[in-house]
């Protein structure tokens, strides 16, 4: 990744692509799993929008652009004079108001851009909820380029009380949890609902509607993507709040989540090159029939605590 980020920026953008290339072959010829699933996405893709998709080679060398774009973001090198925003007006709001809210983002496209403008503002706070035990060595290269990538972020691989209470105190001084919405968490054990994707049922995380109501704020999602050249950030207003009742609870993330499912699907489709889920999307991993039907995540447990108390 050094080699390839110094290759960009002593010779540009065509030379670091034709070093790129050998790297995605090996990658190709070596990782049947992210292969097979890009290959089954792209399938997808091709059977519910009816248009042509390029094939896994090209799907890997955008990721590979990707990768180096958020390097090129920290490092100082990448222009945001050409971005153009879709919703800003809506954040705008937000701070006008000092209300904060939960921010759903996802794998499209490259969410660090709006990390990184948000830091360029001082209305703008954002708590970046992660797991990056896959990505240390990328991430270790970030920091080097720029420690302030890292200042922000929390790493979360499950939702205590403490970590609720911080967050809400957050929430309060009017800012912004950025929280994925489209990956089930790695402890396997995510309460999860079942929404339409592509043309074919797959299961979404409930967890940041669950966060919302606990919190009791509004939430946002958040799309980015590159169309004909140009990068776009889009923000979208979700819910005002998430009140979540006991009777019918399941109903109501379930239709969050078909929501964001179909919001994530309209923005996908424009770039459909841009969705980096290198793993069998459409069904649960390690997990037997009806699991995730009963397994309860912890903040559908903090729910019922916080239920419990009012």
């Amino acid at each position: 990744m050094r080699f390839l980020f110094w290759i960009c920026r002593m010779f540009g953008r065509w030379p670091f692509r034709v070093a790129l290339y050998p790297v995605l072959a090996w990658y190709l010829l070596t990782q049947g799993r992210a292969r097979r699933a890009s290959r089954d996405y792209l399938r997808r893709v091709r059977a519910h929008t009816g248009k042509p998709v390029a094939g896994v080679l090209a799907h890997f060398a955008c990721f590979g652009e990707n990768l180096l774009d958020k390097l090129l973001l920290w490092g100082g090198l990448y222009r945001l004079d050409g971005v153009q925003f879709h919703g800003a007006d809506v954040i705008e709001e937000a701070i006008a108001r000092r209300t904060g809210g939960v921010l759903v983002c996802s794998h499209l496209g490259n969410v660090e851009l709006t990390r990184l403008l948000s830091r360029q503002r001082d209305d703008i706070k954002s708590t970046v909820l992660v797991h990056t035990k896959h990505a240390q060595a990328f991430n270790r290269l970030m920091g080097k380029l720029n420690p302030e990538s890292q200042t922000n972020l929390l790493q979360v691989t499950e939702m205590t009380p403490a970590t609720a209470m911080m967050l809400s105190e957050r929430i309060g001084r009017g800012e912004f949890v950025v929280i994925a919405g489209d990956r089930v968490p790695v402890t396997g054990n995510e309460h999860v609902a079942t929404a339409d994707f592509m043309g074919e049922p797959a299961p979404f995380p409930v967890g940041p509607y669950l966060l919302a109501g606990i919190l009791q704020c509004p939430v946002y999602l958040l799309f980015t993507v590159r169309v004909n050249g140009v990068t776009e950030v889009h923000i979208e207003r979700f819910r005002d709040g998430v009140r979540l009742p006991r009777k019918g609870r399941t109903e109501a993330l379930a239709a969050m989540a078909q929501g964001y499912a179909s919001r994530l699907e309209h923005h996908a489709a424009r770039a459909p090159l841009q969705w980096f889920n290198f793993y069998d999307f459409w069904h649960l991993p390690d997990a037997g029939p009806g699991q995730h039907d009963t397994q309860k995540h912890p903040q559908e447990e903090l729910q019922e605590n916080h239920d419990a108390t009012r």
